[in-house]
């Protein structure tokens, strides 16, 4: 897997297709193969005519491991997707994110908009102003000595994740307690690249979509039906939905 270095961190992704190039950043304790690969998103996308770029954030997959929250700022985050465009050599990309990675996704969007030609927001809503989610619960759970240990049911579902995908927990610690900044609403109403928001109607995590399509000018909404926070990144909708939206990009 070809990775490069953003300063003195390593950074793991895949890059594979041809076409113009959409750049996946994937979610709070997954992976790009865990997000984009097992659930098809990169073949989809490669068949729909996209070269299809993907990153493990820092902290997870194959990218380095860290161990202080404050390097796990959104936009230090947001930073190593930037480091990427430059080291492929591309200008601007449609970027598409889920969860913590359309957290992320967001902040590009309104921090460096020529970078982006569309902005993707999956499985993120109003928390993206409101918050929610995971909290210290969730992060006292990854650093519990074992899943038995753990009592809290949100906290429960995320390391039964972590063990699964064999993640460090001790850098997802550090990531979440770093991470948790919020978007205020006039910063969110301030993006101006077309967006997409993509929810499932039964994820309780994310907030309400409509919410946050009300604050984002001009931005689209599409509904998951029937998927939660989990189940929502493979649905069919959620990708017919993406590439309507991307076909329809200048």
């Amino acid at each position: 897997m070809p990775s490069f270095h953003n300063g003195a961190v390593e950074i793991a992704y895949l890059d594979e297709g041809e076409g113009d190039p959409v750049l996946l950043v994937h979610g709070f304790a997954s992976s790009k193969n865990v997000n984009w690969v097992y659930p098809a998103w990169v073949s989809d996308l490669k068949q729909a005519g996209r070269r299809v770029i993907a990153l493990d954030n820092r902290g997870h997959g194959e990218s380095a491991k860290l161990y202080d929250a404050a390097q796990y700022d959104i936009a230090v985050m947001a930073n190593d997707v930037i480091a990427l465009l430059d080291h492929l050599g591309i200008a601007r990309a449609d970027i598409m994110g889920y969860s913590l990675g359309a957290r992320i996704t967001a902040e590009l969007a309104r921090e460096q908009p020529r970078r982006l030609r569309s902005a993707i927001l999956g499985g993120i809503g109003i928390g993206l102003i409101e918050g929610g989610g995971p909290g210290e619960n969730v992060a006292a759970a990854l650093e519990a000595p074992s899943l038995q240990d753990v009592t809290d049911p949100v906290g429960r579902t995320f390391r039964a994740f972590a063990d699964q995908t064999r993640s460090d927990r001790r850098a997802l610690a550090a990531c979440l307690r770093g991470s948790r900044r919020l978007m205020t609403a006039g910063q969110a109403a301030a993006i101006g690249v077309p967006v997409l928001i993509a929810v499932g109607t039964r994820d309780e995590i994310a907030g309400s979509a409509a919410a946050l399509g009300k604050i984002i000018p001009g931005s689209e909404v599409v509904d998951i039906p029937n998927r939660d926070h989990m189940r929502a990144v493979g649905d069919k909708v959620y990708k017919a939905g993406v590439i309507d939206f991307l076909s329809r990009r200048p």
